[in-house]
């Protein structure tokens, strides 16, 4: 299959590191989709097929939280999606990066949300 563009790429990325990343009710699957404008972050448990929680920039009680650039919002993501995880009893997970190279934004997100106290 001939890669036409980035987004091409990065989907192949995302099907390789699907085959291997499960998540389960104990250690679910932390899912993290950058867009130009925002950041998407769930917590799923593959096994049952369901999203226990989910936090992004999109909500509006997260975006008067998440001000600045975009690292900046990252982080507050990152420590958001660990509390919220936290919450529901969460505290270790398996990282699903998505298919990004891990740096800058994807980096920001990880390292808040370990500095939280979630384990991956």
């Amino acid at each position: 299959m001939k890669v036409e563009t980035k987004a091409d790429y990065r989907k192949r990325r995302h099907f390789r590191i699907r085959k291997k990343v499960k998540g389960t009710a104990e250690r679910p699957r932390m899912s993290v989709f950058l867009s130009n404008q925002h950041i998407y972050v769930q917590f799923i448990d593959d096994v049952d097929s369901r999203t226990l929680t989910a936090v992004s920039t999109v909500d509006k009680a997260q975006a008067d939280a998440t001000r600045g650039n975009g690292t900046e919002r990252a982080k507050e993501i990152g420590r958001l999606a660990a509390q919220a995880a936290q919450a529901k009893g969460i505290g270790e997970v398996v990282f699903d990066r998505g298919g990004f190279r891990y740096g800058g934004r994807l980096r920001a997100l990880a390292d808040a949300a370990r500095e939280e106290g979630l384990k991956f």
